[in-house]
């Protein structure tokens, strides 16, 4: 066996040399650059020159990186199979673990192998093949995430996982209110293949532990990793636990195969501490929790549930933590504390993961020993509040890392995993059968597809709070809009005091542009009843209603000001809207309240203060009634001529292409999403609220204003292309004779007016 294992590294060692030799050549001479840019995964960046052809090429290299993987680990395997040095830690018992890891805690993150380790030792000294992950195995990984800006940060999470999977993968998440509807929505827009998601109320679970005082920033949420064998599928085994701030450089097989070492009694897999905390050594009088040496990081846990069940792992835990809060009064580090108390007392429990698996980047840790020594880093942790503001000298390699997957287009993420049969997604299969239905050749075929393709969506992708009022009168103002008109958004916030719902159609990248953005803005974060709601591309059409439809869905208050993100309202509308449910009687009555829009061509002009201010500029010229020079009938039946002199509302009748700003019910219809780019998505909506039965009722003493930009790319479009043009007649006329089906003999106007839109 010994002659077979020394025959075999002969042979592999004569290979490495050929394959390894001209890449550390490489290394050597490009060493002096340590500092890595992010990698341009996605063929979408606004920054590349060269945009033909790019998603195909994205393919194409990461096939070739997936190829190159698949080679180094067969090569891993290889290695493998040669003898090692026997150790003194590969005799020791069971009974013994415990001592041994303390007097090797130090070693921990060297990048040696997992026999030095003692309590992590899990290899075996023998030639023999280490073992693998079934390319159908599903891969189980618990998270607890709450509120909004956990939210963010565990996506990035995710699409790092995604990215190097092989393997269909179920999510445990355990969550608040805020978090599951977060998350829910993104999951179900994501449509990834071969992912489950469950989700965990974590508001049952705080009894649980709301007993234990914690200092620690994550305040309750911090604790309940302690609950996971009560919590997850009594019949779920093993799983693996991770916190937010986790960015994988890896697949995450990898250390799921690592349930497969663990000897004995072990039931934890954890990587040592990297920081000085638990050695008490940081300032004067510090007094942490008992821990063995360094202790362990619970960023990234394996946890054998079966076992841990069987062991009583529920009371086990509890007596520790009320015996040390005696002492300790409350927890520093949450749940850390506690799983480090418990493996004190029984060190045997624990299967030391190599430093690898954990990379602790913060100030003041010892992480920079474990990257030192280890070239193949798989799991960068940021586990400081400050996470990319870290003070270590090499964090700029690990934010490069972890930019490269913030940015990166989760749509690519999207893609089948084959050779493993799968659920059947019932929504997924629906839609290929209705996209297998429409007809390629059909000039207008990408209009109708575009009416069925599911744009993943981040809803609160900031934080939002909102106080319903006593009065049931509140109204939010609902717009859409994209980068190019992400300058108006400070002017609208201080023009309408109340709720605002407003979805952006973004990539992956200008999201976090407009995070930052918004981070920046002393008026936008002075605001926290303002809804952003990410609308991530795709496609070749800007999809106007969908964006309108998801803002209006979260609209949480009675009545919805529906606008446009290049509309600034008048002072006081918000106020004034609201007197006006009451004296309208709104809430029995099915009315849209008309908002006068009015344009002007100044992109500096004095905002009117007044209804007579604004006659004024009226009469001079410096304001226009909205698209008087060009369309005419659009906001003609709201009367201008009599609004001028009005002093209470009045009713005006629908007319063809009428497309006026509205107030409605929250429960209104939605928008209509086979009208993509421009033309009729507005006109066919006042067209229902008519077909409903809505009467418009115009206020006299409000008004809006368009402000002046360059026309947008998809009314270039409509102007430019006569196909363009072609279809959008083609979709009013079949919009037209689905209203008459549904509204029988009073929807029969909508068929025999002129519409020349």
């Amino acid at each position: 066996m010994l002659g077979m294992c020394r025959g075999r590294r002969k042979f592999v060692a004569a290979s490495l040399a050929l394959i390894f030799i001209p890449a550390l050549t490489w290394l050597y001479l490009s060493s002096a650059n340590f500092t890595v840019k992010p990698l341009s995964l996605s063929p979408l960046d606004p920054q590349s020159s060269v945009l033909i052809g790019a998603a195909a090429e994205h393919q194409a290299l990461e096939l070739r990186l997936r190829d190159v993987e698949e080679h180094n680990h067969a090569l891993r395997r290889e290695i493998s199979l040669l003898p090692r040095v026997p150790t003194h830690s590969s005799h020791h018992s069971n009974g013994r673990q415990g001592n041994h890891l303390h007097t090797h805690s130090t070693e921990e993150g060297t990048g040696d192998s997992e026999a030095k380790k003692g309590v992590a030792s899990g290899n075996s000294s023998d030639c023999v093949p280490q073992p693998v992950v079934n390319k159908c195995e599903t891969i189980h990984i618990a998270i607890v995430c709450a509120g909004y800006n956990a939210s963010r940060d565990v996506v990035t999470l995710v699409k790092s996982v995604l990215f190097h999977r092989r393997n269909p993968l179920h999510f445990h998440i355990i969550t608040d209110s805020i978090a599951r509807k977060i998350l829910a929505d993104l999951f179900h827009t994501w449509m990834v293949p071969a992912v489950h998601v469950n989700f965990y109320d974590a508001d049952e679970l705080k009894s649980e532990v709301s007993w234990i005082p914690n200092k620690h920033y994550s305040g309750i949420y911090g604790l309940m990793k302690l609950v996971l064998t009560k919590t997850l599928p009594s019949d779920l085994q093993k799983v693996i636990v991770l916190d937010t701030d986790i960015t994988f450089a890896t697949d995450i097989a990898e250390l799921w195969v690592v349930f497969h070492k663990f000897k004995g009694q072990q039931v934890l897999g954890l990587v040592e501490n990297q920081s000085d905390w638990y050695l008490g050594n940081l300032w004067k009088n510090h007094r942490p929790w008992p821990a063995l040496g360094r202790g362990f990081n619970t960023g990234v846990i394996l946890l054998l549930l079966d076992r841990l069940r069987k062991l009583k792992w529920e009371q086990m835990w509890r007596l520790t933590a009320e015996r040390e809060l005696m002492s300790m009064l409350s927890t520093s580090l949450a749940d850390q504390d506690i799983f480090n108390a418990v493996i004190k007392q029984n060190p045997f429990l624990v299967h030391q993961l190599p430093c690898f698996w954990n990379v602790q980047l913060s100030d003041h840790t010892r992480s920079e020993k474990c990257y030192k020594d280890v070239s193949d880093l798989k799991v960068i942790h940021w586990n400081s509040p400050k996470k990319l503001r870290v003070k270590n000298k090499h964090v700029e390699f690990f934010r490069n890392l972890y930019l490269t997957f913030l940015e990166y287009d989760g749509n690519l993420l999207r893609r089948e995993l084959f050779g493993c049969p799968s659920e059947t997604d019932h929504n997924s299969e629906n839609l290929q059968k209705t996209l297998s239905e429409l007809d390629e050749d059909d000039p207008c075929y990408e209009f109708r597809r575009e009416r069925f393709t599911v744009h993943r969506t981040h809803v609160y992708f900031l934080h939002y709070e909102y106080e319903p009022t006593v009065d049931n009168t509140d109204v939010t103002l609902v717009a859409q809009l994209s980068m190019d008109r992400l300058q108006m958004l400070e002017a609208i916030c201080k023009h309408w005091e109340g709720p605002i719902s407003l979805a952006l159609y973004l990539s992956d990248a200008e999201a976090q542009q407009f995070l930052r953005y918004a981070q920046g803005s002393e008026v936008l974060m002075s605001r926290s009843n303002v809804g952003y709601h990410i609308v991530y591309k795709e496609g070749q059409f800007y999809p106007v209603n969908l964006l309108r439809n998801v803002a209006l869905g979260q609209v949480n208050t009675p009545y919805m000001f529906l606008s446009d993100i290049d509309f600034l309202p008048m002072y006081g509308l918000y106020e004034y809207l609201r007197k006006s449910v009451v004296q309208l009687d709104m809430a029995n009555t099915k009315k849209a309240l008309v908002v006068p829009a009015f344009e002007t061509l100044r992109y500096r002009l004095s905002f009117p203060k007044s209804k007579a201010e604004l006659l004024s500029q009226l009469d001079m010229g410096t304001l226009f009634t909205f698209r008087y020079h060009v369309w005419t009938k659009g906001h003609a039946p709201t009367d201008f001529a009599k609004w001028r002199t009005a002093t209470t509302p009045y009713r005006v009748q629908w007319e063809a292409d009428f497309e006026p700003y509205v107030m409605v019910r929250r429960e209104s219809p939605e928008y209509d999403r086979r009208f993509v780019g421009f033309g009729w998505n507005k006109v066919a909506h006042i067209m229902e609220l008519d077909a409903q039965e809505y009467e418009f009722v115009v206020l006299p003493n409000a008004y809006m204003i368009h402000m002046p930009h360059a026309p947008s790319f998809d009314i270039t479009k409509f102007r430019s292309n006569k196909q363009y043009r072609a279809c959008l007649k083609t979709l009013k006329e079949e919009f037209q004779q689905n209203m008459s089906r549904r509204y029988g003999f009073a929807a029969l106007k909508y068929m025999t007016v002129d519409n020349n839109s």
